[in-house]
């Protein structure tokens, strides 16, 4: 059997996908050929299977190295549930459990093996080259002094490649900007590492940012909107935690506050709480929610703004990781910024800390395309607005910028893609400061090119040039200013730019939710189900199956074994453990309506079946014990079923114009028919006003 051929059943049989997701198979494919990889992927794109597959395909156990013990226990039990075996090595575990564990690695009976980085010296003597399939280093960005979340226990990973060289290493993250990236190949001695940077559009995450005035009110406004949804909101301190779960718990909402100041066993129970949807809120600091693969978490609200993109895309990844819609609210207020820079400056790479929360506030203030501007910064140039943040939905005034951006790229390509934002706008206003003279900048030919425009708005001109993607900021290197092959197309290609008015903002009109939505009877009966099974197995609902899973049940109404296969998230241990059991409840549930619908035809077929038989219209309703009017509405849908009955007999022509008239002249909302009886003072009857609306439609 061919290889990919061979990866697609494994794939279908363990996991119940038929196909694979964008950059999965190539990443498969290269861990397979023993190739070291370093895989860039969004959260929720599938990171996990690019290692689990092939760690099945493959002789010897794969090693997973994993920040957190909650996150290494949700992955094994997914992994189990699907029929894999897996096991988590960690400080927590006796002695024994450590030991059966060896054994069973020893013996060759384990697949996956999850493992604290803290623990891997304990490890490493029992490590043999021909033992281990591969090496996957899960939130690689951690080993990196440029990443957002560095950890001293990865630095000692490096020696992973040096002493079992002929074993892949996979390196795997959903957040790492170029910098980031190039030191993680560095750190783990893989240069020849094979890089997979995955798209980072999560277009089913709504992207929105709201002045941070009156939070708590816009956030119980929020939350009306989305009752009984999973949530997270994020703070910058533990009171405010504290302070927001009170006010959501007065309110009646089902929310917990989450912070390091708890005890180890209380921010378990928390987090195990939310995770099993005993509590759907939690209003957390940023420590919550790494170790979480909960896939139904269907918001997250920025209460504080995050002190960079690299956290702020990392959270905001935690809600629709099934794929479903989802919204993310981001509250900004200067109060944050100033805070936030106070953090920077005490911290020991204060440059690198400061120009990534400006580029932070950049987006925040951001007068285009969201997702533009984020997809931007992490290398993927786009240039098409999404349609699904609130800058799309209600967008500012444009003008054509064209010009104004070939100045501002022009300059900066003869500063030599060298000078920071600072610079570049002092050269296009023509300041005389000593910087500008010293450099002999007041010499090149877009000097003072743009005097006519004011040194803050200029700036933010710029600001929104980044965010289109025109310009790159190097903030690893001292913040200076690149041009992308999209400022290419507009230098030398005749492309337009348009660019948001900063004087003429237009009114933003209150934004309807895009994840709001009524779930059906059939979705509720699953959803219930999949909640007793998860108490019984004591596993969060999420690994039996995921809220896609139940969607695809309710859209395609499988009724048997082999249908079942067909659902998304359906492996073959899960068909075998749970197909029976769901199966019974669609089965039921069409069985109910099909039931109603019967019930609801035969009402209507009684009434036919009497009128054929020559009874009046008052003898049908004294028969059924029923109103005539209801009779009359029989009348109407059988017609509608193209049965032979005549209207003609009940309403004249003349009639059927006068009721359309009415309607016409009093023209009633919502199709109510109370005041065309009314404008008719009475004289027809409500059935007689159906039946002239029906009739002249």
């Amino acid at each position: 059997m061919e290889r990919a051929q061979r990866s697609l059943d494994v794939l279908q049989r363990y996991f119940g996908f038929d196909s694979f997701k964008p950059d999965q198979e190539a990443i498969v494919s290269d861990l397979f050929n023993k190739k070291d990889v370093l895989a860039v992927m969004p959260t929720g794109g599938g990171k996990s299977l690019c290692y689990q597959l092939p760690a099945l395909m493959m002789d010897g156990t794969a090693i997973v190295i994993s920040p957190l013990i909650s996150l290494m226990k949700d992955q094994v039990d997914a992994l189990k549930a699907n029929g894999i075996a897996a096991s988590f090595f960690n400080s927590s575990q006796s002695t024994e459990v450590q030991n059966d564990i060896l054994r069973n690695f020893h013996h060759q009976r384990i697949k996956l093996l999850y493992v604290a980085p803290e623990s891997l010296n304990t490890l490493l003597s029992h490590f043999k080259e021909s033992s281990i399939s591969l090496f996957a280093i899960d939130e690689a960005h951690c080993i990196s002094a440029w990443g957002h979340d560095f950890r001293p226990a990865y630095v000692q990973l490096g020696q992973l490649k040096e002493r079992f060289p002929q074993v892949p290493v996979a390196a795997l993250t959903a957040t790492a900007d170029k910098a980031t990236q190039d030191d993680i190949v560095h750190q783990l001695h893989i240069p020849n590492a094979s890089k997979h940077l995955a798209s980072f559009d999560r277009r089913n995450l709504y992207l929105e940012v709201r002045p941070g005035t009156k939070r708590i009110q816009q956030i119980f406004r929020f939350l009306e909107e989305r009752k009984g949804q999973s949530g997270i909101i994020y703070c910058l301190s533990r009171k405010s935690t504290e302070d927001i779960a009170d006010k959501l718990q007065s309110r009646g909402y089902k929310a917990q506050a989450y912070h390091a100041g708890f005890e180890s066993d209380e921010r378990s129970r928390i987090q195990d709480d939310f995770v099993n949807d005993k509590t759907p809120i939690v209003v957390a600091t940023i420590a919550f929610g790494m170790g979480i693969d909960k896939s139904n978490v269907r918001w997250v609200i920025h209460y504080n703004l995050p002190k960079n993109l690299e956290s702020y895309y990392q959270e905001i990844g935690r809600s629709g990781r099934d794929g479903l819609p989802a919204d993310t609210l981001l509250f900004y207020s200067y109060a944050d910024v100033v805070r936030l820079r106070q953090f920077a400056e005490d911290s020991s790479n204060e440059d690198i800390q400061l120009a990534k929360l400006e580029r932070m506030q950049q987006y925040a203030e951001a007068l285009s395309c969201r997702r533009i501007a984020l997809l931007n910064y992490f290398g993927e140039n786009k240039a098409e607005d999404c349609g699904n943040c609130d800058i799309c939905k209600t967008p500012p005034q444009f003008f054509d910028g064209t010009i104004l951006t070939q100045k501002v790229c022009s300059a900066i390509y003869r500063l030599g893609q060298k000078e920071p934002i600072g610079m570049v706008i002092d050269v296009l206003r023509g300041a005389k400061n000593v910087q500008v003279q010293d450099k002999g900048y007041h010499h090149i030919k877009t000097y003072g090119v743009a005097e006519d425009i004011g040194y803050i708005d200029l700036q933010q001109y710029i600001i929104q040039m980044i965010n289109q993607g025109l310009i790159e900021m190097r903030f690893h290197e001292k913040g200076r200013l690149v041009l992308t092959p999209i400022a290419h197309q507009v230098l030398f290609e005749h492309r337009k730019v348009k660019l948001a008015s900063l004087q003429l903002k237009k009114k933003k009109d209150k934004q309807t939710s895009i994840s709001k939505s009524e779930d059906s009877e059939l979705f509720e009966k699953l959803r219930k189900l999949r909640k007793e099974i998860a108490i019984e197995e004591d596993v969060p609902a999420y690994i039996i199956f995921n809220d896609a899973s139940l969607k695809d049940m309710e859209r395609r109404l499988p009724i048997t074994e082999a249908d079942f296969s067909s659902i998304s998230g359906v492996g073959e241990n899960k068909k075998r453990k749970y197909g029976q059991r769901f199966l019974a409840i669609i089965q039921k549930h069409i069985d109910d309506q099909e039931e109603k619908a019967t019930d609801q035809r035969s009402t209507y077929q009684v009434t036919y079946d009497l009128l054929k038989q020559g009874l009046t219209i008052d003898e049908v309703a004294e028969r059924r014990s029923l109103k005539d009017e209801t009779i009359y509405g029989h009348l109407i849908r059988l017609h509608q079923e193209g049965r032979p009955v005549d209207l003609s007999e009940h309403i004249t022509q003349a009639e059927v114009q006068t009721v359309i008239k009415a309607k016409e002249s009093v023209q009633p909302e919502d199709e109510k028919l109370r005041p065309i009886f009314d404008h008719l003072d009475g004289k027809y009857p409500y059935w007689k006003i159906k039946m002239g609306l029906y009739m002249g439609s």
